[in-house]
């Protein structure tokens, strides 16, 4: 009797590979998830060193070019370098500030690309130390810190459905009403239609919205005429980097912040695809984040970390395949050489991408919600470490000037709310859950529980973190 042939195993959905035509569809959602943001950046910057239109062209093509390499040294990896989950790479706005001072004090971008090259280093080297740090990171810190980054990111989809930050007819009730409509599109596709259709929801929400905006005057693709057909960023375009020791040591701070920003992104989409992330793998994530910000110094950009956007698509498409993000990548390397096909893709409307955002940017409020509902808040002072965190993130969300007296350093870490709120989250919790208890507090042994701090059984520490 023959032996029968063994079950093949199966493949995870991280590593699932959608055919080509499904792959196309939901990487464009992904690229139109965060184009906004992705060069968002690069505008502010180089607004504020007043460059000329050629050179802030140049400036977006080169970050679309290194966001898609970076994209997909994270989510395809090689050697100890990516984290093979579906992340979206971009610059991170924390490192804003401080590029705005260095360039504008007369270091020039010399200064801010030598500075990124030698932080996008630390981040290399210190990696394994962050790795090290996840078991501080168990579900009520988890939780908490991901559902700050879900709300910080909503005043960003209420900005541009307002018609973008900045813009002469800011909060119109046309702009209001375009946003609503894609709202209520990307509802309707996801609950009434086909399976496929529903997961591209948020992607026929804006062709929709684009579709109807076109008319109404909303949208101007005078920029596409000027764009150039092929643009290749080549390394050092703005003269070799040059190394000052206060633009390093501002842009070190950023790189503390922004390998916390990542970490609480990597264990959220670590949480919505079913593949927990591990010491290693938040090493090779965070690893992959330095690698990228040294290429963006080199070919004059600027520092990289994973994209919150692009995790609140994940969460609420349900589409855990990384070779989704890395068609992605691929559909930004390609806006990074086509400047004309950006400046197609730059042309969508700001309040088609704010209804979009809302939907995706509160599903990862809801995550952390969903994530917090594991955690037992019965005779303990759970309740406290969240509500206190929360508070800590969304001070700088609600009152952005808050912390305007404080020097610069403070600056940076606290002006980001995922920053304010995972450092209070990751305190508190030791505070309240692993330091040894005194006075009389009610407490119980317990077992350490999974992805909490590793404690020996039986020691005395608050109860169900």
């Amino acid at each position: 009797m023959a032996t029968p042939a063994p079950m093949p195993t199966p493949v995870h959905p991280v590593d699932e590979v959608p055919p080509i035509r499904q792959l196309a569809a939901f990487g464009l959602q992904h690229v139109l998830a965060m184009y906004a943001g992705a060069v968002a950046v690069p505008l502010i910057v180089g607004g504020a060193m007043r460059l000329s239109a050629a050179d802030l062209a140049y400036l977006i093509t080169a970050d679309l070019l290194v966001c898609g390499i970076a994209t997909l040294i994270q989510c395809v990896g090689f050697w100890r370098f990516g984290v093979r989950l579906p992340i979206m790479q971009g610059c991170t706005f924390a490192a804003v500030s401080p590029m705005v001072l260095i360039g504008t004090t007369g270091g020039g971008l010399p200064a801010i690309y030598g500075s990124v090259i030698v932080a996008g280093l630390a981040i290399v080297l210190l990696a394994p130390v962050f790795g090290r740090l996840l078991r501080f990171f168990p579900p009520l810190a988890t939780g908490t810190v991901i559902l700050i980054i879900g709300l910080s990111l909503l005043p960003v989809a209420g900005n541009w459905a307002a018609g973008g930050a900045g813009s002469a007819d800011f909060g119109e009730p046309k702009n209001l009403a375009l946003a609503a409509f894609v709202l209520a599109v990307v509802l309707g596709v996801q609950r009434f239609a086909p399976e496929f259709l529903s997961r591209i929801a948020v992607l026929a929400g804006i062709a929709v919205g684009l579709a109807v905006a076109v008319p109404f005057g909303f949208t101007d693709f005078g920029g596409v005429g000027d764009a150039d057909w092929i643009g290749v960023s080549t390394p050092f375009h703005f003269g070799a980097p040059t190394f000052e020791a206060s633009a390093i040591i501002s842009m070190l701070v950023v790189a503390l912040v922004t390998m916390t920003e990542t970490t609480g992104d990597l264990i959220a989409v670590g949480e919505m695809t079913g593949r927990k992330v591990e010491p290693r793998s938040l090493s090779d994530g965070l690893r992959a984040d330095g690698l990228s910000t040294v290429l963006g110094g080199v070919f004059n950009t600027f520092p990289y970390t994973a994209y919150a956007q692009n995790v609140g698509l994940v969460g609420m498409t349900r589409v855990r395949s990384r070779w989704v993000v890395a068609a992605a990548g691929g559909i930004l390397v390609l806006l990074g050489l086509l400047p004309k096909l950006g400046a197609v893709v730059a042309a969508i409307p700001a309040p088609v991408l704010g209804g979009a955002g809302l939907v995706m940017f509160g599903t990862v409020a809801a995550s952390g919600l969903r994530t917090l509902a594991e955690v037992d808040f019965k005779g303990n002072h759970n309740l406290t470490v969240v509500a206190v965190s929360v508070a800590m993130g969304m001070l700088p969300v609600g009152v952005p000037t808050v912390y305007a007296k404080f020097p610069d350093w403070f600056q940076t870490v606290m002006n980001s709310g995922i920053s304010a709120g995972c450092v209070t989250a990751i305190a508190l919790n030791l505070v309240f859950n692993h330091l040894p208890v005194k006075g009389g507090s009610a407490v119980e042994p317990v077992a350490p529980k999974t992805g909490g701090g590793e404690e020996p059984a039986g020691q005395p520490r608050e109860k169900a973190v």
